[in-house]
């Protein structure tokens, strides 16, 4: 039997994972990504003059064996093991991120702490019942005047929008396990190496990384790709996706940059697309309601202002989350502190400021230079260095970075899944945007390696939809169960 052949929309993670594992197994795989140059999507490295970033921070780690495997089978000794830090700026102090509750309380202050400790009381003797919210969620496990201080204000930034209106799921999903008790044990009993596959996600003290930054690693499994029959065709945006129910065949068109068009023909499709998106170009169309729903959810967006500067870092964690009200930055990344190989020579840093935003409005429009120029003024008033001392900077903006969990999104996201399942069964979602779930990167790979199953199986063995924040896939069954031809542990095995 001719194994059959897939088109798959998006070279991020999982559409490339996808690829990847199509093609071990001889099946032919057609990729179809809209950027010119970069694979990766938002897990892509860009460069400037030797100078490399990362479009956001990419931490590999996983729960599941295969997907660490994975990674070291596509670029082997090039993953670095690099030490994780990462601290919070609030009222002019740096903290330990994740919280470390003590350290936390004495640089609050006596009288703030005590106050964190009295709402952390009331909180645990009168719960919020059955949280909706961020809010209530966050409150719930540290305090009303501890969310105040750490989550609000930094959360609020990202999203655009009051804690209150944002879906409990994300702060389950983000932080999930993680209680100030929690905070206060790691600070004084760390966990032990042999325990790394227990700790909360939050905690993880080490990570591994590609040597040049994340897109060497999709850059590679794209070359692989290649190398084994399948095509990656850059600079192709998808606008029609058909299915012919007659021949039982899908016919994606796709259009170029230089006005030329494209088509390609499949038994399957693999779409890491923007759910939203794939609806609006996919026939048959879906219902009125189903498309309604697909319009209704939102994306948060943003933008990387990259500095470079000559002389000793001027910090050693890889990122700082910052918290203070009164800049407008969120996040600052040291990419030097990711990979020492991301600099042309030693003498220089480079830092990523990020600044959240929605596609279009005044932040996400501003000119690169006034951009640029905020992000100098910014450091400055934190107190990492002097504006003077910037010499250069380079905006990268990138859209649709985060689905929105806004409080309808689960009725919209559960109506569009449950129609293209019914309607369309040889059409896959996958990955962050694919699904519409706020996910890493090996979580959206783990959906592709089931969906790759279920193409191969000719029949939907395993619902992607059960695959949950980390990577692990629940059935029936113990972690490391062997099923299907390719003898991959559909219930992730635990890394080690």
């Amino acid at each position: 039997m001719t194994p059959p052949r897939t088109a798959i929309i998006g070279a991020g993670p999982a559409g490339l994972t996808a690829a990847y594992l199509l093609g071990k197994r001889g099946a032919e795989a057609v990729v179809l990504e809209a950027d010119p140059r970069h694979v990766g999507g938002i897990a892509r490295t860009e460069e400037l003059d030797g100078f490399r970033f990362d479009i956001g921070g990419h931490r590999f780690f996983s729960k599941s064996k295969e997907v660490e495997e994975l990674w070291t089978e596509i670029l082997g000794p090039e993953m670095l093991v690099r030490p994780r830090s990462s601290r919070i700026y609030y009222d002019g102090k740096f903290f330990s991120y994740p919280l470390q509750g003590l350290e936390a309380l004495r640089k609050l202050g006596p009288v703030e702490a005590a106050r964190c400790l009295a709402s952390y009381a009331k909180a645990k003797a009168f719960p919020v019942a059955d949280p909706q919210n961020v809010e209530g969620w966050v409150v719930n496990q540290f305090g009303r005047r501890l969310y105040e201080i750490f989550f609000k204000t930094y959360t609020e930034k990202v999203w655009g929008m009051p804690c209150a209106e944002i879906s409990a799921d994300f702060a389950a999903q983000r932080i999930k396990g993680l209680s100030f008790t929690s905070a206060v044990k790691n600070a004084l009993f760390p966990q032990k190496p042999k325990e790394r596959g227990e700790v909360i996600k939050t905690l993880i003290d080490t990570f591994r990384y590609p040597r040049l930054g994340p897109g060497q690693l999709w850059e590679a499994c794209a070359a692989k790709v290649r190398e084994m029959g399948g095509e990656v065709r850059m600079g192709a945006r998808v606008t029609g996706c058909r299915f012919e129910p007659a021949r039982k065949v899908w016919r994606v068109s796709f259009a170029r940059a230089d006005g030329s068009t494209g088509e390609v023909e499949a038994d399957h499709v693999i779409s890491s697309a923007p759910l939203r998106e794939v609806v609006g170009f996919v026939s048959p169309a879906l219902s009125d309601e189903a498309r309604a729903a697909a319009g209704a959810l939102r994306y948060r967006d943003f933008l990387s202002v990259v500095l470079m500067r000559q002389g000793p870092d001027l910090f050693t964690d890889n990122w700082i989350y910052i918290h203070d009200p009164g800049v407008q930055v969120g996040r600052i990344q040291n990419f030097k502190q990711w990979s020492p190989d991301l600099v042309p020579e030693p003498s220089w840093s480079c830092y990523g400021l990020e600044y959240f935003c929605f596609e279009g409005d005044g932040l996400w429009s501003a000119p690169d230079e006034q951009l640029v120029d905020l992000a100098r003024r910014e450091m400055e008033r934190i107190g990492l260095c002097p504006a003077r001392e910037i010499s250069r900077g380079h905006v990268v903006r990138q859209p649709k970075a985060y689905p929105v969990y806004d409080q309808g999104y689960q009725q919209n996201v559960a109506c569009v899944a449950q129609e293209l399942a019914r309607k369309l069964p040889t059409l896959h979602v996958v990955g962050r945007n694919g699904m519409h779930k706020y996910n890493n990167q090996d979580h959206s790979m783990m959906t592709a390696m089931l969906s790759v199953e279920n193409i191969l199986a000719g029949e939907k063995r395993y619902d992607v939809w059960r695959v949950n924040q980390d990577a692990e896939y629940h059935e029936a069954g113990e972690a490391g169960q062997v099923s299907g031809a390719s003898g991959l542990r559909l219930v992730p095995g635990r890394a080690a």
